[in-house]
């Protein structure tokens, strides 16, 4: 099965933080296209930007490179004067897409997460372990995913993956 696991690098990505409460929350919604997801490790999209929840307060925000000035600035005129940290953390972290039959059995390989599609549906997305890594994993389908890990780490992610990967290709 020569193609149990696919990893390949994401595109080349915004990102941001964002921190806020009620009032920012609700604000962002508009320079977004879509709001903020509020129910515990889910993600919203629209069109080609991406809001996922890693905390009470906090998302990781992604769009493609090219989008994030404009995206930075949509961001803070609606922000303006309301309580919130807007940070870029566009140079800090990596992504890789993850996908193939055994992709979730890779990822097994070095997270204690439970992967079954009930567990872990279309859209979820968390903050994590792979091995010694954090890292952000969102699943975009029934065997694909983002993940999101911090650039020193990002050779030893991927590493970690194709590993794994390989020891599903010879099964």
């Amino acid at each position: 099965m020569p193609d149990a696991v696919t990893l390949a690098p994401a595109a080349p990505s915004a990102r941001f933080t964002l921190r806020a409460r009620a009032a920012a929350i609700a604000a962002a919604a508009a320079p977004l296209g879509t709001g903020l997801p509020e129910v515990a490790c889910r993600a919203a999209t629209a069109g080609v930007v991406a809001a996922l929840w890693l905390g009470p307060d906090e998302w990781l925000l992604l769009a493609p490179e090219a989008e994030g000035p404009a995206l930075a600035a949509r961001l803070a005129a609606a922000l303006d004067g309301l309580p919130h940290a807007l940070v870029d953390v566009g140079h800090r972290q990596g992504g890789l897409l993850l996908g193939g039959p055994a992709a979730t059995e890779a990822l097994n390989a070095g997270c204690p997460l439970d992967f079954d599609p009930d567990a872990f549906p279309i859209g979820m997305c968390t903050r994590t372990v792979l091995a010694k890594a954090e890292i952000v994993l969102w699943r975009l389908g029934a065997e694909s995913f983002r993940v999101e890990a911090a650039r020193s780490f990002m050779p030893y992610v991927r590493q970690f993956l194709e590993e794994a990967g390989r020891a599903f290709a010879a099964a």
